[in-house]
């Protein structure tokens, strides 16, 4: 298969933010090592660890001038010398560097199918906000049926795929979101949904559990709502999964957990997870496709971008006027 040398991408040129995100339009074309696969980017997925790298707030982050996007689905043009199992031609999805891109190259090993019948768009989330959904609830934790969860920015697309996970697993979801939202997060089977911008957000789980608070409680807004997140998990037994921090950083004392917080607090980011703990993520995986199979999760059409848009899907994000998962399309 023929290849061309250059391809337009998504440069990010500073760490003030992706509104320095500029289209470049001779990028050279990466060349998959002998245990990679380069695919042509039929759609990246856009989210939060985007505009945190496009911040520098993310540990560990690249460093400007980057080519930006992680998360891509599309065709596989070539393969390196020791690959086995994938061939060109097949649709896979993953995470890798500069998704935001007419080309990308991903671990082989890592690499997962798009589902027959799927686009590339429907599959975004495959690998990144479902997994993270399933992970906070599941292994992490721990959310047993009659139990009740908390679920922030419920309307997003982590946030979605949670709900109807939680709703599955006979969890009692309540669930934040702004209020033009609501009707949104309803649909999906939340039994309350509550203002994601109100200052009584823990007032409101107490009463609404009667007293005793949410068994978890998945935090993914970070700041002042991750205080209120603490206060509304149940005393002592009480999951806090953190997996996100876009409403910025936030902090706690051990004085805090002795006297204030008797909450178990749980640090989750998917990459580390597939990466520290393989069988976890292989089980996780098993689990996931379960549920598609049970029609539990079903493929969504996400909301689109030509390439060239980026930062303004970006910036949309970042100021939450988006519902469900986005896609730029190169």
């Amino acid at each position: 298969m023929s290849l061309p040398a250059t391809m337009r991408a998504l440069r990010q040129m500073s760490l003030d933010g992706p509104q320095d995100m500029q289209l470049i339009n001779d990028v050279p074309v990466p060349v998959p090592g002998k245990d990679e696969i380069l695919i042509r980017v039929a759609a990246a997925g856009i989210n939060f660890r985007d505009i945190s790298q496009a911040r520098g707030t993310t540990l560990g982050g690249p460093r400007p001038p980057y080519l930006a996007g992680f998360e891509a689905a599309g065709e596989i043009v070539a393969v390196g010398a020791a690959v086995t199992g994938s061939a060109v031609g097949g649709r896979v999805i993953g995470v890798g560097y500069g998704a935001f891109a007419e080309y990308m190259v991903l671990s082989a090993r890592a690499a997962v199918p798009v589902p027959a019948g799927w686009t590339a768009e429907q599959a975004l989330g495959l690998v990144v906000s479902w997994p993270t959904a399933l992970a906070a609830l599941r292994p992490l934790g721990q959310l047993a049926a009659g139990q009740v969860v908390l679920i922030h920015a419920a309307a997003g697309g982590t946030g979605q795929a949670a709900v109807r996970m939680a709703k599955h697993y006979g969890a009692t979801v309540i669930a934040t979101a702004s209020p033009e939202k609501h009707e949104t997060v309803r649909a999906l089977g939340a039994d309350h949904v509550l203002d994601s911008r109100s200052t009584d957000i823990a007032a409101e789980v107490v009463r609404l559990t009667g007293g005793t608070g949410a068994d978890v409680v998945l935090e993914s807004a970070g700041g002042d709502t991750f205080d209120a997140s603490l206060a509304a998990a149940k005393r002592v037994s009480g999951r806090v999964v953190v997996y996100g921090l876009a409403g910025g950083d936030a902090s706690i004392t051990n004085w805090e957990l002795v006297y204030r917080h008797q909450v178990h607090i749980i640090g989750l980011n998917i990459g580390v997870l597939m990466q520290a703990a393989p069988q976890v993520f292989g089980a996780l995986m098993g689990e996931l496709f379960a549920l598609i199979a049970a029609g539990v999760l079903s493929p969504e059409q996400p909301t689109t971008y030509e390439l060239a848009d980026g930062p303004k899907a970006l910036a949309e994000l970042e100021r939450r006027a988006t519902v469900g998962k986005l896609a730029l399309l190169p």
